[in-house]
């Protein structure tokens, strides 16, 4: 049991609990400091222990008792933005990711057994997005209140004070709630119209079919358009990524088998998904069951088909769109997409195939915008920070700002009406999606 950090004492091992960092991912560090120039927060703070290389020996040396899981370990495991940009540059592969996620697991752990709970990060966690009933009816309530004249009253009588600042700012940026979620408006099939290239089943996802369904159904209509037979699974539920993140990999782990069964009676080509974070968590699968050998391998064959859109497009081949598109845009590299799933080319292979569009590369388009899942919800000042830096970085003169994210988007819109801008928050496919409907008009 672990004891109070006030009292705790090296033992020969505090991470007691199962699912804990294993040896062979932490002793691959070399401590050669590649990681540095790229973390967020060591650029911030310039503190070693919130440095990979310094999360990793913090790790290391709790897994081997000679630290006490306490706040020491702990702030630093809890800080990190989980943005793999030092696994990008490390010489070793060291999976930092999975080695903050599987200390945070254990943090979970110690933090029930002694009754320390959050009550609103459970119900979010086991409440809420594990349960698509419950994400469909937050988006009826959402689009009430946007609807109805509630929002006005709300924030013309000053009622919206009582939320946490991060809280009202991310209120202030949600889209316009349109019609019912793509996962009920889309047909369970929809069939190409020319010749069969591949299936794939739409992962539509939680915050981004419950904020962002029209990209949802801009991505099916891409897919169709490219000859992909699209399949919509009624009984998909979220990916499990924030609970992963959160380190409640039990609940991520029940929810990965509910999607793991789902895909597989869909029999289907490719698992395709837009949402940079989603199709991480989909295709790390595998780790979550790395004891479980049944489970494992249904994991892995899984997480085998799950393809980034753009990927997906790039992959069977994609019809380069024929209207022109006069658009000047920048491109931002959400972290899950270029550093979890090593994906850059593919996005700008699509962007740069529609006639009139000018992609401006915007510096260090990799660096985090601040968002990772609800970080700048939990850690405001440090993803504030980040967003400043990455609204300098926007080039002058651009009209839209394109990513693959939904928490990126969110976040950049945030940036935008802070800069009372006038730029356009797009998702890549939106892009090709715009340009197709060009075509079809006289």
């Amino acid at each position: 049991m672990v004891k109070d950090s006030s009292s705790m004492a090296p033992r020969l091992s505090d991470f007691c609990y199962p699912d804990a960092p294993e040896e062979d991912k932490y002793s691959v560090c070399v401590h050669c400091g590649f990681c540095l120039e790229v973390c967020p927060t060591y650029q911030a703070w310039g503190d070693e222990n919130h440095s990979p290389r310094g999360r990793v020996f913090l790790i290391k040396s709790c897994a081997e008792g000679e630290l006490p899981l306490d706040e020491s370990v702990i702030d630093p495991v809890f800080t990190c933005l989980d943005c793999r940009a030092c696994e990008t540059v490390c010489p070793s592969g060291v999976q930092v990711g999975a080695l903050v996620e599987e200390a945070r697991g254990q943090v979970f752990h110690a933090r029930r057994e002694h009754g320390d709970r959050d009550p609103l990060m459970r119900l979010f966690l086991r409440g809420i997005f594990p349960r698509p009933g419950r994400l469909k009816t937050i988006r009826r309530l959402v689009r009430f209140y946007q609807k109805s004249g509630l929002r006005t009253l709300a924030r013309s009588t000053g009622v919206m004070r009582v939320l946490p600042p991060q809280a009202r700012e991310m209120e202030d940026v949600i889209p316009e709630i349109g019609r019912g979620p793509a996962i009920d408006v889309l047909p369970t099939v929809m069939v190409p119209k020319g010749a069969r290239k591949a299936t794939a089943a739409l992962f539509t996802g939680c915050v981004m079919d419950v904020f962002f369904s029209d990209v949802n159904e801009a991505t099916a209509r891409v897919m169709v358009r490219n000859g992909v037979e699209v399949h919509v699974p009624r009984e998909q539920i979220c990916c499990g990524a924030l609970q992963v993140h959160a380190g409640d990999r039990d609940m991520a782990r029940e929810m990965a088998k509910k999607n793991i069964e789902v895909f597989e009676r869909a029999g289907v080509d490719y698992i395709a998904i837009n949402a940079a974070g989603c199709g991480a968590a989909l295709k790390e699968y595998p780790e979550l069951f790395h004891d479980d050998p049944a489970w494992h391998e249904r994991a892995v064959q899984f997480s085998a088909r799950v393809r980034d859109i753009t990927q997906l497009l790039v992959e069977v081949g994609f019809d380069p769109p024929k209207a022109e598109l006069p658009m000047s845009i920048t491109y931002h590299d959400a972290c899950h997409l270029c550093h979890a799933q090593k994906i850059r080319r593919e996005p700008r292979s699509l962007l740069t195939s529609v006639p009139g569009v000018d992609l401006r590369e915007m510096p260090d388009s990799d660096r985090c915008c601040g968002s990772a899942g609800i970080y700048n919800l939990t850690h405001p000042d440090m993803a504030g920070e980040l967003l400043e830096r990455k609204m300098d970085d926007v080039p002058e003169g651009v009209e839209a700002i394109v990513m693959g994210n939904p928490g990126c988007m969110m976040q950049i819109r945030l940036g935008v009406k802070k800069r009372n801008q006038q730029l356009r928050v797009m998702h890549t496919v939106e892009v090709l999606d715009l340009a197709y409907q060009r075509e079809e008009t006289p």
